[in-house]
């Protein structure tokens, strides 16, 4: 058998978990269109025939304004050192923005095996993509250049094809089934912060945390209760709504989609609490699971 571990990098944003999802064929990776979407590392388990991929999905890498910050950037670069190829996806030129060039930066000194893929090509003109693919190109440090569109499944088995040939004898990490080590609780919290972020339009999501209080399995119903933290007072009414409106809706979105992923009926209970500056705090980070 073939075996390793393939880390995922880029900019926020440019569709990092929606390539992983397109790549395992089911969704293990919570997407919006907000930047910042993915906080932790998650690893994602694609398993065929005499291949087992882990490809490892990291928080965009961009400059810090927070300790929050600091760890989605760090859990990102660390995976430069633990992967056998690095995966760099992008959406546009290198001159668009300083936060490729300082991706490149960092890339060029890794040995690691590199594939560029650029992403959201069904909304590109070829003249564009063909710019983009000559520059990156150009550079010389990549093995392989795909173009993708993460979002319908454009060329991704490219991806898995190139991933596959810096892959070497080693041994199964995981059962043949399994397509994330994530566990439950850590997914159902993602998906409560995911309904958050697209319920919510400003900066608000960024500013909250969601943390499994209570996940109880019993015979025909799982039982759940949910707290999700913010900052502010005035984001505490925001994420509440009028009447309760906005988190019922909150609460209802999340709670469908973790019955599809347990199997089960789902009890879910969410509740509001104000936590000043956690992004800034040590031991909030941690309580939130944001410390390696």
């Amino acid at each position: 058998m073939r075996s390793g571990f393939v880390s995922i990098v880029g900019r926020p944003n440019v569709g990092k978990s929606t390539l992983l999802n397109a790549i395992l064929g089911e969704k293990i990776a919570i997407t919006t269109d907000k930047p910042q979407t993915t906080r932790n590392t998650i690893r994602g388990i694609y398993t065929k025939d005499d291949l087992q991929i882990v490809f490892i999905d990291t928080p965009g890498i961009h400059k810090p304004r927070n300790k929050l910050g600091d760890f989605m950037t760090g859990a990102a670069l660390e995976t430069f050192k633990e992967t056998d190829a690095v995966i760099f996806i992008t959406d546009g030129a290198l001159d668009d923005g300083p936060g490729d060039r300082f991706i490149i930066d960092i890339l060029k000194d890794a040995d690691t095996p590199k594939i560029a893929v650029i992403n959201k090509i069904d909304k590109m003109e070829p003249d564009r993509f063909r710019k983009i693919y000559e520059e990156y190109e150009g550079l010389g440090i990549f093995d392989h250049i795909i173009g993708v569109s993460a979002l319908n499944g454009s060329n991704v088995d490219d991806v898995i094809d190139a991933a596959a040939g810096s892959m070497e004898e080693g041994p199964m990490y995981f059962p043949a089934d399994m397509v994330t080590d994530d566990p439950v609780r850590f997914l159902v919290s993602e998906i409560i912060r995911e309904k958050l972020l697209m319920y919510m339009n400003d900066e608000v999501p960024h500013g909250t945390a969601v943390e499994i209080e209570k996940y109880e399995e019993k015979e025909k119903i799982t039982d759940i209760s949910a707290v999700i933290y913010c900052e502010k007072k005035t984001h505490k009414g925001m994420i509440i709504g009028k009447g309760g409106r906005k988190l019922k809706g909150i609460g209802k979105s999340a709670r469908q989609e973790i019955e599809a992923l347990l199997g089960t009926k789902v009890f879910l209970q969410l509740w509001v609490k104000i936590r000043d500056n956690w992004r800034d705090s040590d031991i909030a980070l941690s309580n939130f699971g944001y410390r390696q």
